[in-house]
């Protein structure tokens, strides 16, 4: 691929010419690291991934594969209906 040059903007900004982009698959909103290596700065796509998501999901797969979730509901009225009945029966069991 033929290299093609670009000018830093006044905020430091690189914008990166499409066939570039392109080939190393940046779309627009993508995080990238940037590291400075012999030569030059090498760009590479980064992916965050809040650890405390990680941890909820994964308590809730759990949950899920030992089957401790509840029924499922076709529309949030049912699910608000099936709540409220099941406080009154515990309100009545108390």
């Amino acid at each position: 691929m033929a290299s093609t040059a670009t000018k830093i903007g006044p905020k430091f900004q690189v914008t990166l010419p499409k066939r570039v982009r392109e080939a190393a698959g940046f779309n627009v909103g993508d995080f990238v690291e940037a590291t400075p290596v012999k030569g030059g700065i090498l760009l590479r796509p980064k992916v965050l991934v809040d650890r405390a998501i990680e941890a909820e999901l994964a308590a809730a797969m759990a949950d899920v594969k030992a089957g401790r979730v509840g029924k499922s509901f076709k529309s949030a009225r049912a699910l608000v209906r099936d709540a409220v009945r099941r406080g009154r029966e515990r309100a009545k069991h108390r």
